[in-house]
């Protein structure tokens, strides 16, 4: 392994990395992005029988746009000699300030989709028919394990079970804000679980590898490299890091016909958003035409709508078809793992290892050693994704 620098040759270099981490604690748009009156706006919505525009509210901004983002382009970059390390420090910033915009513009209607679209990007064509795709198959294949019966103090349980294979030390919180059934805050080392979420045997093991086996191996592995861009966040990390964590699911046979279903209609959803949609509208289309339940409808509308049009959700479909195609063809995933990275700075990541300015990943996803699916129907639908 190469020696950790830093030494005065990269001076300059670890000076902008500092003064970014300083900065960029402030903007962890799932802080923002949830909103705080979800039940009330769900109670109304299902009682005006669906034809009701929810009115969220969203938590206060706690930082001043603006003098982030000067403070962001003060940068003196020209002093990072390393032609593709510039770069991607360049394209960090970029990144870093259109979060900021997002976040400044939560509840700000078409103003935050605007935004939302340039950080996270909308379905092309080909998402859209992997998408209808995978809405094709079958997938009543329900067992016990799929019954919601553990309360969020007993998934609690679980996942500190779970957590004993890794050793490193996180939190754990029960939240009645939280849109999904359970997160991972980065800056905190925080696991968030829904409090009113019942959850599944199945989806204890889902959440499980996906949260702790990839979004929290990469938060500690991002903590152990010299440089903070790797805890703070390469740009389109999302895309990578959530393909990584479906594939766990995938790799540790947890991942089912109707998960990855579920990832589908986030594209559909997203992608409504695209063609005006609303929120009715999109929920409409996902509980009347596709027939999801009104419950699950609701969940993936409000994931989709929150802040005035989240585009976020489309990626996790791209990115488990990234990964499963870059494992199969038998590439290194311990270099995507060494932090919140993306796939298209591979060749950055293994120059700044190689110049021993980032280390190889501490703590490696249990899943990925065995591939233990033994579901030929996903081995056969992810193949097939365009």
């Amino acid at each position: 392994m190469s020696q950790i620098k830093t030494t005065e040759e990269f001076q300059d270099l670890f000076d902008i990395d500092a003064n970014l981490n300083r900065l960029v604690k402030n903007i962890e748009l799932l802080n923002y992005i949830n909103p705080t009156n979800i039940a009330a706006e769900k109670k109304k919505f299902f009682l005006a029988k669906y034809n009701y525009e929810p009115e969220f509210n969203y938590p206060k901004i706690r930082f001043n746009g603006y003098k982030l983002h000067r403070l962001f382009f003060s940068q003196r970059l020209e002093r990072i000699e390393n032609e593709d390390i510039r770069q991607l420090y360049e394209d960090i910033i970029y990144e870093y300030s259109g979060l900021i915009e997002c976040i400044e513009t939560i509840g700000q209607g078409r103003k935050f989709y605007f935004n939302s679209l340039k950080s996270f990007g909308t379905p092309t064509e080909k998402d859209i028919e992997n998408a209808k795709f995978i809405l094709r198959f079958d997938d009543s294949e329900f067992n016990e394990d799929m019954l919601p019966i553990y309360n969020a103090s007993e998934a609690k349980d679980y996942f500190a079970e779970f957590s004993k294979r890794y050793d490193f030390k996180y939190n754990i919180k029960i939240s009645n804000h939280l849109s999904a059934a359970a997160m991972v805050l980065n800056n905190t080392q925080t696991l968030v679980l829904r409090k009113s979420h019942k959850y599944s045997l199945n989806q204890l093991k889902v959440l499980t590898n996906h949260e702790i086996g990839v979004h929290m191996v990469t938060t500690f592995n991002g903590l152990e490299q010299p440089l903070k861009i790797f805890s703070n966040g390469l740009p389109n990390n999302v895309e990578t890091q959530e393909g990584l964590a479906v594939f766990s699911e995938f790799m540790s046979d947890c991942l089912t016909i109707e998960r990855l279903k579920e990832l589908a209609f986030r594209v559909i959803a997203v992608d409504s958003l695209n063609k005006g949609y609303n929120f009715s509208d999109t929920f409409h289309l996902l509980h009347n035409q596709h027939k999801l339940n009104r419950d699950k409808a609701f969940a993936i509308t409000l994931r989709v709508h929150r802040g005035g049009g989240f585009t976020k959700d489309h990626l996790y479909l791209r990115g488990i078809r990234n990964i499963y195609k870059y494992a199969k063809a038998g590439n290194d995933l311990g270099v995507l793992l060494t932090g919140k990275v993306s796939q298209e700075y591979i060749p950055t990541m293994n120059k700044l290892i190689d110049l021993g300015l980032a280390v190889k990943p501490k703590y490696f996803t249990d899943a990925y050693v065995v591939n233990d699916n033994t579901n030929p129907n996903l081995d056969f639908i992810l193949k097939s994704l365009k």
